[in-house]
């Protein structure tokens, strides 16, 4: 999709709105102005006595709000403003495809599967209710397993968001064994946060009996980041103009609240994304390819349907590539133990098949689809990624 030519579209319509109100506000303040004074000439005369000159003071003013709101130039800059407004939606159906249900293909689902992982993602998202609702309706009881645990963590979470980090240090205490295990420094890094906390609110005597008793056994494997938290104590009271102010900034809050949730959905067994919304963002970022190849097979009378696999590769950002696969450029299909990733003399890569095909027989040559290479297939080597 070209976003530019809708974002300049949009800009383009922004900036005559704009204008429009500009004008038609100045000419609304300046009636609202002449009015004002028209009222206090009004005031100031006698009514009884100036009947001519009230008569003389409302022509005036009717002549001059007359000659002020001329109707001719409101409508003018209205005009103005109609033309990119009645073009702006042409051009968003021609940036944008409204109906995106003709990319969608039947595929067999799992839908047990596809109903918890739905589930979880409502109970990560702290929808407790709607998620017993959906659990309930979709007969998928045993999804409300995963209510327990991330209750927990949503309360965590929020405690964390208030700076109250005793839930988090109570959790990271009661398994710090298991993080210890996966390499997570989580527990030591409430601590400090905890501990700049006591600096800051509490004093530097609060702070050093906090250090003693919570940070000393981090010592020996973390002694520099302990020397700092003990350099902080120097600078009591005014830590936002010392060379540690960096441990102040707000950011701090929000990455150790991605890491408590990172490290307690590894240790659940769950992703730290919602496989949901990762599923729905990799589909976004794959939609308009799928739109441009329904287009294409809709020219050419093409069953979209009966393919077994896509004609062309839907790219992705690195993001949403969780391991590595090799997918042959001959063939299109993905490697496998039956048919491995070769290695060719040239340094092209292809699946074996693909050689096998191409070369016809084990003990002929063949010429490299992508180089003018001569290659024989018994000097290919299978690649191991």
């Amino acid at each position: 999709m070209e976003l530019k030519a809708v974002k300049d579209a949009a800009d383009h319509v922004t900036k005559k709105q704009k204008l429009c109100s500009s004008k038609c506000q100045e000419a609304i303040e300046q009636i609202g102005q002449e009015i004002e004074q028209a009222l206090l000439k009004l005031q100031s005369t006698d009514a009884s006595t100036s009947y001519p000159d009230h008569k003389a003071i409302l022509a005036d003013l009717k002549t001059k709000l007359k000659d002020m709101a001329n109707v001719s130039q409101l409508e003018s800059s209205q005009k103005e403003l109609n033309g990119p407004l009645s073009k702006y939606p042409k051009q968003l159906e021609k940036s944008f495809n409204p109906d995106i249900s003709k990319a969608y293909r039947n595929v067999d689902f799992d839908i047990h599967t596809i109903n918890e992982i739905i589930a979880s993602h409502l109970y990560r998202e702290g929808l407790f209710e709607v998620g017993d609702c959906f659990a309930n309706e979709a007969g998928e009881e045993e999804a409300t397993a995963l209510k327990s645990p991330f209750i927990e963590m949503y309360h965590i979470h929020q405690a964390m968001k208030s700076r109250d980090l005793e839930p988090a240090l109570k959790w990271a205490s009661a398994n710090c064994e298991k993080l210890k295990q996966s390499g997570s420094d989580l527990e030591l890094k409430l601590h400090r946060l905890q501990y700049v906390e006591i600096l800051q609110n509490q004093g530097r005597d609060e702070a050093l009996k906090y250090a003693r008793t919570f940070l000393s056994p981090f010592a020996s494997s973390h002694m520099a980041e302990i020397q700092k938290l003990m350099a902080c104590l120097l600078w009591a009271g005014k830590l936002d103009a010392s060379p540690y102010s960096d441990l102040l900034a707000p950011i701090n809050w929000e990455k150790l609240g991605d890491e408590f949730t990172r490290q307690f959905c590894n240790l659940l067994g769950q992703s730290f994304e919602s496989p949901l919304g990762v599923s729905v963002a990799a589909g976004v970022e794959g939609l308009p390819t799928l739109l441009k190849l329904m287009n294409v097979m809709m020219g050419k009378k093409q069953e979209w349907q009966s393919m077994k696999q896509l004609p062309v590769p839907i790219e992705l950002d690195k993001e949403f590539q969780f391991h590595t696969i090799f997918v042959c450029p001959v063939s299109r299909d993905q490697a496998t133990e039956e048919n491995p990733p070769m290695l060719m003399s040239c340094g092209h890569v292809l699946c074996k098949q693909s050689i096998t095909k191409l070369s016809k027989s084990s003990t002929k040559t063949f010429k490299c689809p992508y180089c003018p290479t001569e290659i024989e297939a018994t000097h290919c080597r299978r690649l191991f990624f």
